[in-house]
């Protein structure tokens, strides 16, 4: 995004983050200007300061680590005083410590010079934004989404024309919106012309105006929505504050903005009057801003009914700066500055406040004495939760699971927060993974020099820094969290949490965690991003559902028969390379190496029956005729699988299925969804034709251990001498066309016994084995996306969709996760909200917040999290986290008299993970033996393995039937079984 200048003013927790944030982000450069010396209790936020840095100008200091972040980004100081002359060098202005007087001054200059304002401030629990980007601000793309498109079924010839489109594919449009139209067939004129604007009919119908004078309508034909501008008027500064428009961030404080709106300006006249902000828990300095607050509001033409408790928390809390709120509004400032430099998403117009008042303590008391600064690192912490929260902040151990791009910023606002710091704080961090280099624009605690290096010892060593406290009070770990490492994560880790904290990058491994702190009943904290959008979830024991209780839809997949026979997008195709870089050089030498070193393959493979067949017979190609003697091969193999993919199998597809042919209700076979595809023919001129062949023959060379090659010339000497046998479509050859239909091609087993029997032993290719190629998309030198790339535009050209380049085929098939840097702050921010009402123990689920946020449009949405819902069993009830606990290694007979007599329950049935261990219709001799055994000796019988040492307690499922005889759901069992 190298495309202007901005300058930061004021260079404390806020300013930092935002200048943090557009720098990851890549402007043209970032400019720090603040003279003010740094104090002590700016480290309560500003992550770059330490203290011997006290007494040195905020912006000196600062400026060479934030240089450190991008090499593509100058960072500049600005010296001296902010003069029209000097302010004009600049796109884009951001204010986060300065008097509102000076502020207005500075927002007249940038408005009459078209210079993008944004001013922003973090008080306390209480935080405000405001932006001017002058009159007719362009907005090239207003949601960030991927433009829509979709096929055609029908365009009708009128003067309202409707396009339909194909049957089960919404279109997704909007009145208003624009589409322009390619490959219609009959009515050309549609084609590549100027967008036309959108009416909406329906679901699967939309009209587009006049289409009378143009040809009949006959087949085929996509839409493709366009990003139309759109233009926004912004007052200034001054002009706004007595018309005020707000973007509202929590529905359910809509009262609030109009309030806050002259709180913040009353505070400003407070600061201009005194030299300094009120003190914390004053009732003197807070009546004072109450007061003028009361004056202001004849200045504003919507006059608020003022909530006196409200604004003197504002003045309360003034003096504090709290680095989840520093995270929050400098995600959602540095986005609005990326947002005033390249004019997409849409702007805030013009103010937003927030407040997170919710996380403010109940359980320890604020006074002015205990909110007074005391000379720490903590004050701007201090001043808003007193000294007795700061304690309990400093005493909690959570665990953090993940150090990536959540990860580095959580942990940023836990060393800023004290967070493990004290002498019974602790915190765990895990993370398998190693640094890489693509890592660097969003994991801000990481630098080109840890690039390798394991991200959980960095970001520990990072932060350690930050806030010295933190030295020795990390524990780190590279152990994935799963079933294989609860030996581990075991029952003594676990009791000695406060919470937990996810910072991870799939549901498999968030879902494991959700179960264990169901188990463990330890609050957790759940938040993701993507793009601009992100999202946060709290669950707290008895309190709330669990991650778990609900779940997104799955993902659509795409049909084996579009895959395989009909592909009508790019997705396709990068899908079906990505399959076929799996089914060429991965899981082909895994089947060699199994074959290699376990006896029993070929007959455990005939058993699985399917594919067994193809499994078999790549086996024994691997080993025989695709075995390379020398680099020449690979390049004969990878020309002769140019033929076949691109070719020949194209060639056999129109054969069955010829351009002209009709289905049985006489409608063309391709038509629709289906586009009838042509056949390449191989040109080493052409450059995609010569990088597959490139890319395959080097990665066949890599699975037989072959040296590189990559000169061109050389490709170019050995294709002119390979010979191409000529192909001829078959008859009788069976294509898949819909997506339940099966197809049979096999000419039967004689074949396969034939190819067992003249399959290489292992002993006669003694310690010979191939090399699977893992895919890994972020080595550019390994030709896994070069590969794939090459054979999805080969594909492309195939069905005469448009080619994708190697960013676009990366992303796809990497199923790459956009994370930037401002999403992930602000979510964290958020995160850790709901980290200090966890500490200070709510209870009151209206307390807690879940929140969607969306930067781009920009949307806020707080709700409530959802109870746990309950379940009755003999007027009992019960939610997710209660279950039956047996503090002793009791027999199985008497764990069922147990719940039958204190629980007036009968026991139907038994099982322990996998193992059923005791039912009513069992085998009554069976029954009667582990009647008898106690409970892990049941386990360990039926399960045929000991009880891992480790494991303290056994968790059992029971059916049971209640006093009226009727099957009834009841919580899990916890049996301990060792002390």
């Amino acid at each position: 995004m190298s495309v202007a200048h901005v300058l930061v003013v004021g260079l404390k927790g806020l300013g930092v983050e935002i200048a943090k944030n557009v720098v990851l982000a890549g402007v043209k450069s970032v400019t720090l200007w603040d003279p003010t010396p740094a104090e002590i209790t700016d480290l309560s936020a500003q992550f770059y300061l330490t203290e011997q840095d006290v007494g040195q100008p905020r912006a000196k200091v600062t400026q060479p680590k934030l240089a450190e972040l991008n090499q593509y980004v100058p960072v500049h100081l600005l010296e001296g005083d902010l003069t029209e002359e000097v302010l004009k060098k600049y796109k884009v202005v951001v204010i986060t410590e300065m008097p509102l007087s000076k502020q207005l001054a500075i927002s007249e200059i940038c408005h009459a010079n078209n210079i993008h304002f944004i001013s922003t401030e973090v008080r306390g629990l209480f935080g405000r934004i405001f932006n001017d980007f002058g009159s007719k601000f362009e907005v090239i793309d207003t949601t960030g989404e991927e433009p829509l498109h979709g096929m055609i079924a029908n365009i009708s010839k009128e003067e309202e024309g409707i396009v339909t489109c194909l049957d089960e594919v919404r279109h997704g449009l909007e009145d208003g919106d624009y589409v322009t139209f390619k490959e219609i067939q009959g009515m050309a004129e549609l084609n590549d012309i100027t967008p036309r604007k959108v009416k909406v009919f329906g679901p699967y119908s939309f009209s587009i105006g006049d289409t009378s004078s143009f040809g009949d309508y006959t087949n085929g034909g996509l839409f493709t929505q366009v990003k139309m501008p759109k233009y926004v008027d912004f007052k200034s500064f001054n002009e706004s504050l007595t018309k005020p428009e707000f973007l509202v961030s929590d529905f359910a404080k809509f009262d609030r903005p109009m309030q806050l709106h002259l709180a913040f300006q009353a505070l400003s006249g407070f600061v201009e009057k005194h030299g300094r902000y009120p003190k914390p828990r004053n009732e003197q300095d807070a009546t004072e801003v109450f007061e003028q607050t009361k004056a202001l509001v004849a200045s504003v033409d919507e006059k608020p009914e003022l909530d006196e408790k409200l604004i003197k928390e504002v003045a309360y809390q003034s003096l504090g700066e709290l680095s989840p709120m520093v995270a929050v509004f400098g995600g959602l400032a540095a986005q609005e500055v990326l947002k005033s430099v390249s004019g997409k998403f849409s702007p805030i117009h013009q103010y937003m406040y927030f407040d997170a008042l919710e996380a403010l303590p109940t359980s320890v008391p604020l006074t002015e004495e205990l909110c007074a600064p005391t000379g720490s690192r903590y004050d701007g912490q201090i001043a808003v939760f007193g000294k007795a929260f700061q304690e309990k902040i400093a005493n909690t151990n959570e665990f953090l699971v993940g150090a990536g791009a959540i990860g580095c910023e959580m942990l940023k606002n836990w060393a800023m927060m004290g967070l493990g710091s004290g002498p019974k704080g602790h915190l765990t961090i895990t993370d398998m993974d190693t640094i890489e280099k693509s890592n660097l624009n969003r994991q801000f605690l990481f630098r080109t020099s840890d690039v390798g290096k394991l991200k959980s010892e960095c970001a520990s060593a990072a932060v350690s820094k930050m806030n010295p406290d933190l030295s020795g009070k990390i524990t780190i770990h590279q152990e994935r969290v799963g079933p294989e490492t609860e030996n581990i994560y075991d029952d003594d880790f676990f009791e000695t949490l406060d919470g937990v904290t996810n910072a991870l990058d799939n549901v498999e491994a968030r879902k494991y965690m959700d179960r264990r702190c169901v188990y463990y009943r330890k609050p957790l904290l759940e938040s993701g991003t993507l793009g601009t959008k992100g999202n946060t979830q709290v669950i707290i024991p008895f309190l709330t559902e669990s991650y778990s209780s609900s779940q997104d839809p799955p993902e659509k997949s795409i049909p084996i028969c579009t895959l395989k026979n009909f592909p009508n997008a790019i997705e396709h195709t990068i899908q079906w390379a990505r399959d076929l870089f799996e089914g060429y050089f991965k899981q082909p030498a895994d089947n060699v190496n199994l074959y290699l070193t376990q006896p029993n393959f070929i007959e455990a493979t005939l058993k699985q029956g399917g594919t067994s067949k193809d499994t078999i017979e790549t086996v024994y190609n691997c080993l025989t005729t695709d075995k390379p003697k020398s680099f020449a091969d690979c390049v004969a193999w990878a020309r002769f699988k140019f033929e076949d993919l691109f070719s020949n199998t194209i060639r056999q597809l129109l054969f069955n299925f010829p351009p002209d042919a009709v289905t049985s209700t006489g409608q063309l076979f391709w038509s629709g969804p289906k586009r009838a595809p042509t056949p390449l023919t191989f040109d080493v001129d052409n450059r995609a034709h010569l990088d597959f062949i490139i890319d395959a023959a080097n990665l066949h060379a890599f699975n037989y251990g072959l040296k590189e090659e990559t000169s061109d010339d050389y490709f170019r000497k050995e294709l002119a001498n390979i010979i191409v046998p000529e192909f001829k479509p078959k008859e009788g050859v069976k294509i898949q066309v819909q997506e339940n239909e099966t197809v049979d091609n096999d000419s039967g087993n004689d074949s396969l016994d034939e190819v067992i029997a003249n399959l290489p032993s292992p002993s006669s290719v003694g310690n010979f084995r191939l090399q699977p190629a893992e895919f890994e998309k972020d080595d550019d030198s390994n030709h896994h996306i070069d590969f794939i790339t090459a054979a999805s535009n080969l594909r492309a050209m195939n069905y005469g969709i448009t080619p994708a380049d190697r960013y676009k085929t990366k992303f796809i098939a990497g199923k790459i996760i956009p994370a930037i840097a401002t999403t992930t702050a602000m979510v964290t921010g958020l995160v850790c909200l709901e980290l200090y009402k966890i500490i200070d123990g709510k209870k009151d689920l209206e307390q807690y917040k879940n929140g969607f946020v969306n930067l781009a449009l920009p949307f806020f949405g707080f709700s409530e999290p959802i109870a746990a819902p309950q379940i009755e069993y003999n007027g009992i009830k019960f939610t997710l986290w209660d279950r039956f606990d047996i503090d002793s290694d009791i027999t199985l007979q008497e764990f069922i008299d147990y719940f039958q007599n204190e629980h007036k329950l009968e026991v139907t049935m038994v099982s322990s993970g996998v193992s059923m261990l005791y039912s009513f219709f069992m085998n009554k001799k069976k029954a009667a033996e582990r009647l008898n055994m106690k409970l892990s000796q049941v386990v360990e019988t039926v399960s045929k393995k000991p009880i891992p040492p480790h494991v303290k307690s056994l968790i059992f499922e029971i059916c049971v039937n209640d006093a009226d005889d009727e099957d009834v759901d009841v919580p899990y069992v916890r049996v301990k079984i060792r002390p």
